[in-house]
């Protein structure tokens, strides 16, 4: 199935460049409201995160909605996973979220949820691509009569609802106090309901990059930047540092000696936690881009693991397919999906906490059975309508199968088209870190080259 504007996760890019435009989301404003609320009058749930160019986008998918005859619920500002879980709680027939997570503030995004909270299967947005199409090309959107238009209201208590539903994945028995946490927003949806979240649940907590002004999302912060939240907890002689990125479906931890915990190491410390007290069930599900050190630091203690193709939809879908639980990605999504339908950074640093606190151990210990093979990642910007081109030319397949024959069984090459940007990721991991480095880096030129 080849979808023209579905991405990894939504549909993203550059505001004001097509297709984060005002007449494109209007449109498919319109075209989501026809196939997810259906006939008669529904309501759709829409949530941001702070970028300036959200107001635009929030109200031309409004407007698209009350075209279509579909009632429309604001939350303003809020994590993804929280529209998430407020879709559900609330009864909408979907939910959407205006975001591009980790990006800049320049880009902005459009993804969505179901009824049940749960991300857009492929037959279903291939479903809203087949009605967009028609409304951008062929003049087919109408709007329903004036008595049927539908009726915008906002959610005052949605943050409160929220908070509530974090605290209460966190076990009665446990408190977070004598715990100091500092907590890295990024200038993202999580800014308010984050540092609450723990402060509730006892902890001391510093809040950084708590401060959005519409351009400052991810801005040498967050997820993506762990320089700042490093050095502040050095700075507070801080228990754990937790970041998020901008819409918080994302979470990166720094230990008391200042080392980022990755993706990858949250999984094996959760696993291992699990399997302890009993809760795992079978096996974890990694992806494409999971370090290999995961997967024998797993195997050395007998728990499952398998990949799934890079995105949490996919790692959702593995989850399902073995009757799995846990799962995620070393950028930080991880899946629990006892607690979450979708990534939830919050969520996921509180399951972490407990196992601190269960284990009497600090983070710098828990990650302790895992060791991560050197791995270099190399993002090399291309257009959208250059990158599938430039994998499969022959400079490109041959520096690849080059690097994999010289590796042999000591390493493994991924190269990938960005879903999310308009990127191709290079990625090469081997045990030796020099030679990680010089491999990725030949790769990544031949890839410049065939783009260029």
């Amino acid at each position: 199935m080849n979808q023209k504007y579905f991405g990894t996760d939504g549909i993203r890019g550059k505001v004001g460049n097509f297709p984060i435009t005002p007449d494109f989301a209007l449109k498919l404003g319109w075209a989501v409201g026809k196939v997810l609320a259906g006939n008669g009058t529904q309501e759709v749930l829409i949530g941001k995160d702070t970028r300036s160019s959200g107001y635009m986008l929030e109200s031309a998918i409004e407007a698209g909605l009350s075209a279509a005859g579909v009632n429309v619920a604001l939350v303003g500002p809020m994590p993804t996973p929280a529209i998430a879980y407020l879709t559900s709680t609330f009864r909408a027939n979907a939910g959407v979220v205006i975001s591009a997570s980790h990006n800049p503030f320049y880009d902005n995004g459009i993804k969505f949820f179901s009824k049940n909270g749960t991300k857009l299967t492929c037959a279903q947005e291939q479903e809203i691509e087949d009605l967009l199409d028609k409304a951008l090309n062929h003049n087919a959107m109408q709007c329903v009569e004036s008595s049927k238009l539908g009726k915008v209201r906002r959610i005052d208590d949605a943050a409160g609802r929220y908070i509530e539903f974090c605290k209460g994945s966190f076990p009665t028995k446990l408190s977070l106090k004598g715990l100091k946490l500092v907590i890295d927003c990024a200038n993202g949806a999580a800014y308010q309901v984050a540092p609450a979240v723990y402060r509730e649940l006892g902890a001391e907590v510093i809040a950084i990059h708590v401060e959005p002004n519409g351009i400052n999302i991810n801005h040498e912060c967050g997820a993506t930047h762990m320089h700042s939240l490093q050095q502040a907890v050095l700075e507070h002689k801080a228990d754990i540092g937790i970041a998020l990125d901008g819409d918080a479906d994302r979470v990166m931890l720094v230990d008391h000696c200042g080392a980022v915990v990755d993706g990858d190491e949250i999984l094996y410390i959760l696993a291992r936690a699990q399997q302890a007290n009993g809760t795992l069930k079978t096996g974890v599900v990694g992806t494409l881009m999971s370090n290999l050190g995961l997967e024998l630091a797993l195997q050395a203690i007998n728990i499952p693991f398998v990949r799934a193709n890079v995105g949490d939809k996919f790692v959702v879908e593995q989850l399902l397919k073995h009757g799995w639980q846990l799962g995620g990605e070393n950028s930080g999504h991880i899946l629990a999906l006892n607690h979450t339908t979708t990534g939830d950074g919050i969520i996921a640093s509180l399951k972490v906490l407990k196992a601190m606190l269960e284990s009497g151990s600090r983070l710098a210990q828990l990650k302790l059975g895992m060791t991560k093979l050197p791995q270099v990642l190399i993002n090399v910007r291309v257009s959208d309508k250059q990158a599938d081109d430039v994998l499969l030319s022959d400079i490109v397949k041959n520096a690849v199968n080059e690097t994999e024959r010289s590796l042999g069984t000591n390493g493994r090459v991924l190269l990938r088209k960005s879903g999310t940007e308009p990127l191709i990721r290079v990625m090469v991991e081997a045990k030796d870190p020099l030679l990680t480095r010089a491999k990725a880096e030949y790769i990544a030129e031949a890839v410049q080259l065939a783009g260029s």
